[in-house]
């Protein structure tokens, strides 16, 4: 491309067609959704017989292929669109995008061009995460773009004459959200005149994948009972609508304890949980956001509803609450036989910001780790100059107190030696030689 931007392809087996397109992840803004706009080029040897037909469906996959037997498939088509690409029907051609003009440019009169608008009351993409041993495709909703070289669209077409790749429809957080999640309870218990109360809050109703959730919690224990353990766990609560209403709750984060809270006491304290996938790899049945091949992801985003919309079409519907219990005793030996537990549920909403908030966060997180590097930095400055002049200062001392000792030395050397040289002077010759016999003087000097 002139720009440099990126461009997805997809072969079919026999390499006669391939599907061209800038991007597959697509936003849903909940007023619209983006436009699918792509390119397939067509070998000549296929514009001479039959058509070629493009379709977008959105399909909830409850089955894996190898569960599939005697013409059984489960697999519900939700939404489905289709147009056909080859011969051009004189109603359908609108004008070019600016990148279907320059895939045109670059691929020749073999390209043709074709779009597709999402319906936006549809489901986000949304896979259920197999388990160790599961193979073939996973179960959840997706969105596959799928090029074919057939007579109609309903006729059976061949692996090799097909063309198949998938997209995602994606949710980003909405700018306005509602107010922080609040609950209390109050709870009497038998032989006891005063009652346990248990509030819990959030900071926010919105929080990101992977940023840390903050729980506040106060505990007022006017009761005889001992509070033993503090339990804090984030569920995600999975309602499959198409087949059915089984719902399933699956624990992404826990988070124990054991504070205690002796009988007439309070305590208020605040508590953090991050929920994110790479503590979740082995639960089955786990549900992601969208995966493409050869590609990563995290815990599928909460399902935001509008009014009026159907919610069968969604297909799967997820939704996230931390849940707060207190594990109550009477304490002693026999006090966990009668323990009872206390909670309150808070729901949330997890999702991923927008990519202009994601590079502000991203932004913020870099200059704030090179904030703390730099002071990091500038402390172990400091600490190695003020250590250095420290060293020097001691060797100083050092230096001083040896020059000290050996002036010490050398004056009593001096002294030592004038004593002795008087003594001299006043035993005279004896005391000379006797000295002489000791070593404290020399024949030279005395002896004469």
């Amino acid at each position: 491309m002139a720009d440099g931007s990126k461009v997805f392809k997809k072969t079919s087996t026999d390499g006669k067609l391939s599907i061209y397109l800038a991007k597959r992840d697509f936003v849903d803004h909940v007023e619209f959704v983006e436009p699918i706009d792509g390119m397939i080029l067509i070998a000549p040897e296929y514009q001479k017989e039959k058509k070629v037909f493009v379709t977008l469906t959105c399909a909830f996959r409850y089955g894996r292929d190898d569960m599939e037997l005697i013409g059984l498939s489960y697999r519900k088509d939700l939404y489905s669109l289709s147009c056909q690409v080859y011969p051009p029907l004189p109603g359908d051609q609108k004008p070019l995008t600016p990148l279907q003009e320059k895939l045109r440019t670059k691929l020749g009169e073999n390209a043709f061009p074709f779009n597709f608008s999402i319906a936006k009351n549809l489901p986000c993409s949304v896979t259920l995460q197999p388990g160790p041993d599961d193979s073939g495709k996973p179960c959840g909703v997706d969105f596959e773009i799928k090029g074919f070289w057939a007579d109609t669209l309903e006729e059976k077409v061949h692996k090799r004459n097909t063309v198949s790749l998938i997209i995602r429809k994606v949710q980003y957080a909405p700018e306005i959200t509602g107010p922080a999640p609040h609950a209390d309870i109050t709870r009497q218990f038998m032989m006891s005149d005063r009652p346990l109360q248990l509030e819990a809050s959030l900071d926010k109703e919105l929080y990101y994948h992977g940023e840390p959730i903050n729980v506040n919690m106060k505990i007022n224990n006017t009761t005889n009972k001992i509070v033993k353990k503090i339990k804090i766990a984030v569920e995600q609560v999975t309602d499959v609508v198409v087949y059915s209403l089984d719902k399933y709750t699956k624990t992404v984060c826990t988070l124990e304890i054991n504070d205690t809270v002796a009988a007439n006491s309070a305590l208020t304290r605040t508590y953090s949980v991050t929920p994110v996938l790479a503590n979740n790899r082995e639960k089955r049945g786990l549900a992601l956001d969208g995966k493409l091949k050869h590609g990563d992801t995290n815990l599928a985003s909460s399902t935001i509803l509008q009014p009026g919309m159907d919610k069968e079409v969604m297909g799967i519907l997820v939704s996230y609450k931390v849940r707060i219990s207190l594990m109550v005793s009477r304490g002693g030996i026999l006090g966990e036989l009668t323990s009872s537990d206390v909670s309150v549920e808070l729901p949330l909403t997890l999702m991923h910001p927008k990519p202009a908030e994601m590079l502000r966060m991203w932004l913020l997180r870099n200059l704030l780790a090179i904030n703390c590097k730099g002071k990091m930095m500038m402390k172990m400055k400091k600490r190695t100059k003020k250590a250095k002049s420290e060293v020097m200062a001691q060797l100083k001392m050092e230096q001083t107190f040896c020059g000290l000792c050996k002036l010490l030395h050398f004056t009593c050397t001096c002294f030592f030696i004038w004593c002795c040289e008087v003594l001299v002077n006043i035993l005279g010759f004896q005391a000379k030689l006797s000295l002489y016999m000791f070593g404290w003087v020399t024949v030279p000097t005395y002896i004469h």
